[in-house]
């Protein structure tokens, strides 16, 4: 079965890759009629899309998705309609004196690698296979697409509406589980895009690299929150919340941990109760908060809390409603914050992707600083505070794929951003023309001068002292 798909897999390729070499070179409208196409596609059946996305979790709220799924993927595509004629331009490079003066020039063009493989996951089913589909689009390549099993209703309505929009020789969808997956990301694509785990991305880079294929990677880490003596902690709890309490936690970019002022730990921890209060008075049946997406998800979240509960840590479960969740029969979780978290501590150890808060302290922002720099490079990075010399000391003395500032999430959702990681976060970046670059090949191109300018350098053999005098100035 599994190899009757990989054959499916490898005549798409095939047939896109064809398609792509005979069009060449392809006009730029037909770039902006494909991505129009993807926007009328996601226009026309977003509140299918929505259903089918909160039939998968088992609820999730209908206006989050027509944002974060939706929305978002089509202010993507409108990014890119506005700006790729200005990206795709030709760029001037300069050359080596005096080779311009006889007439030589240089360029770089930015142009189409061919068929590029989208490998997108469950937690925003939609936006991740799109958003990055419309630069893929613009920068003029195919695409495949590999949904995940978890989402299983919105991948098979993805593949429905994708085979409507598009023919198999522009945009393809494959649906199946791991083992179709682990088939797709060994086809030797152009370029290959995943999202999710670092664990998997691993796997991925690896697959990919036994065809040499180019990967960008989108994965996740542990993103810290900086809250400094300056910040409104009512306020910076209420944001966190929001970022944190959003799709359940579900999130590579949700806020991961807090650190604290020593002496404010209680403020904080108050500020971000009384902002899921605000937001959330009720949970089991609010169909504004997301289920969890799975029962294996949903074990493994209550395993790092109660892991965290045997090792020492005190457990506040942020629930408004006074609500009962252990006779619940849905996969709704209260926001759990830990306090007195360390490092053996499992939900310390790896990504939470949950409604899960561990806080830590610290005397001196220093602390803080030291602690995220000797663990992985994380994804996203928050700072809360008015002190904009402080701002600057944490965002100067940290690596992180992006950082926002007095909130969190929001620069992913900059489309003039790029959008990244950085090592066990992710490599490459979409999103602005970072992203569009991404998927080019910027082909280097140089203009001989008329003049025989070899022989004129004497780097023609038998070399002599034309030769000797070039290397002399050259080294000058």
């Amino acid at each position: 079965m599994v190899n009757d798909r990989r054959l499916d897999m490898e005549q798409a390729l095939r047939r896109q890759r064809s398609a792509f070499t005979s069009s060449r070179p392809e006009p730029m409208s037909m770039r902006k009629d494909r991505i129009k196409r993807a926007i009328a596609l996601l226009k026309e059946n977003g509140e299918d899309f929505a259903k089918t996305m909160s039939a998968d979790f088992g609820s999730r709220s209908m206006q989050q998705s027509m944002l974060t799924d939706v929305a978002a993927s089509v202010s993507a595509g409108k990014d890119a309609l506005k700006n790729m004629d200005d990206w795709a331009k030709t760029e001037k490079r300069k050359v080596q004196f005096p080779l311009g003066l006889m007439g030589a020039k240089a360029e770089v063009r930015y142009e189409p690698k061919g068929v590029i493989g989208i490998l997108s996951p469950w937690n925003f089913p939609v936006n991740l296979a799109f958003s990055p589909l419309m630069q893929i689009l613009a920068a003029g390549n195919r695409a495949m697409i590999k949904p995940s099993e978890f989402t299983e209703r919105t991948s098979l309505l993805m593949s429905q509406l994708v085979e409507k929009y598009f023919t198999p020789d522009e945009v393809t969808v494959f649906t199946g589980g791991p083992e179709v997956a682990a088939a797709f990301s060994s086809l030797p694509f152009d370029h290959l895009v995943f999202t999710g785990s670092t664990a998997t991305g691993r796997r991925v880079m690896e697959a990919a690299a036994a065809n040499l294929v180019p990967v960008t990677l989108e994965l996740g880490g542990k993103s810290p929150v900086f809250m400094g003596r300056s910040a409104n902690f009512a306020k910076a709890g209420e944001r966190i919340a929001m970022g944190k309490m959003m799709n359940a936690g579900q999130i590579c970019l949700a806020p991961d941990y807090l650190f604290v002022p020593e002496d404010k730990e209680s403020e904080a921890i108050e500020g971000v109760s009384q902002g899921v209060a605000n937001m959330y008075p009720t949970l089991l049946d609010n169909d504004d908060y997301a289920s969890i997406v799975s029962d294996g998800h949903f074990e493994r979240l209550n395993g790092l809390v109660e892991d965290a509960r045997e090792k020492g840590a005190e457990v506040i479960e942020v629930n408004p409603g006074g609500e009962d969740f252990s006779n619940a029969n849905v996969r709704k979780m209260p926001l759990n914050i830990l306090r007195n978290v360390n490092d053996d501590m499992k939900v310390m150890q790896e990504e939470i992707f949950g409604p899960i808060l561990p806080v830590m302290t610290y005397q001196d922002i220093d602390q803080a600083v030291d602690y995220v720099n000797d663990h992985d490079r994380p994804l996203g990075l928050y700072h809360f505070g008015s002190n904009k010399k402080e701002q600057q000391h944490v965002l100067s003395h940290t690596i992180s794929g992006g950082v926002t500032t007095n909130d969190v999430i929001f620069h992913v959702s900059m489309e003039d951003l790029p959008f990244g990681g950085v090592g066990p976060s992710g490599m490459g970046s979409y999103h602005a023309v970072e992203g569009f670059r991404e998927f080019s090949h910027a082909r280097a191109v140089y203009h001989q001068s008329k003049i025989d300018v070899a022989k004129l350098g004497g780097m023609k053999p038998p070399f002599g002292k034309a030769f000797e005098k070039t290397i002399q100035s050259m080294m000058k």
